[in-house]
């Protein structure tokens, strides 16, 4: 049986300003290598659409959420085009639906799966990686955990290993917007480590992401 591993691909890498072709012909390429062995349920993030339609929509919390969760499916939608014959075609919108698409594809990609507060398409993915009893990979922008953003601050040390308790502490400390940019939200950090989920924190080299799938040596964040 193939191993199924549930990838959290952060809107920031699909769509930054643009779509990021560049990226994406690179992680089609490295997930169709990788597929002999493993299964992929990829949740796509809302990335810069999803950042736009919140910023119109100030005054209301619910609206901004459902504007992002929207924006998740239709990069979701995307990449299953993107893919074409290799992914599933119909977006699921709940777990059982995923998990009939994963029986026929090696990949499968899905968006945020509903609605619920305070949650990003990051807690989705956690959730994921409960249901499947598996590993979780989060691919962002940046190459991992740090003390500080390490966009604003050129000193930020970056963090190779966590434990998930002290992952959530962190999380606990960033207060919740739709659209948000750290890492993983406080959903996914209390999924992960009520359910001991092993997780891996990768940035845009996908070099990495290939090590990760192989045992090799990647760089990049473990929460253990």
């Amino acid at each position: 049986m193939k191993k199924i591993t549930v990838i959290s691909l952060g809107g920031s890498l699909i769509v930054p300003d643009k779509i990021n072709l560049k990226f994406l012909e690179e992680f089609k390429k490295i997930l169709l290598k990788n597929t002999k062995k493993n299964k992929f349920i990829i949740v796509c993030g809302g990335g810069s659409p999803a950042r736009i339609y919140i910023n119109g929509m100030k005054d209301n919390v619910l609206y901004q959420s459902l504007l992002g969760i929207a924006s998740t499916r239709l990069n979701a939608k995307f990449m299953t085009y993107f893919f074409e014959k290799n992914a599933n075609q119909i977006i699921p919108r709940d777990m059982t639906e995923v998990e009939g698409l994963i029986k026929k594809h090696d990949l499968v990609f899905c968006g945020a799966l509903r609605y619920a507060k305070d949650e990003t398409s990051d807690a989705t993915s956690a959730k994921l990686a409960r249901y499947f009893n598996t590993e979780f990979i989060n691919l962002s922008d940046v190459a991992g955990l740090y003390d500080k953003n390490p966009k604003k601050f050129k000193n930020a040390k970056f963090i190779p290993e966590i434990s998930s308790k002290e992952f959530l502490k962190i999380a606990k400390k960033i207060g919740f917007v739709p659209g948000q940019h750290f890492i993983l939200d406080k959903k996914a950090a209390k999924t992960i480590n009520k359910y001991r989920i092993h997780t891996y924190l990768l940035g845009p080299n996908l070099k990495n992401l290939d090590n990760l799938l192989n045992n090799r040596h990647f760089v990049g964040t473990v929460i253990s």
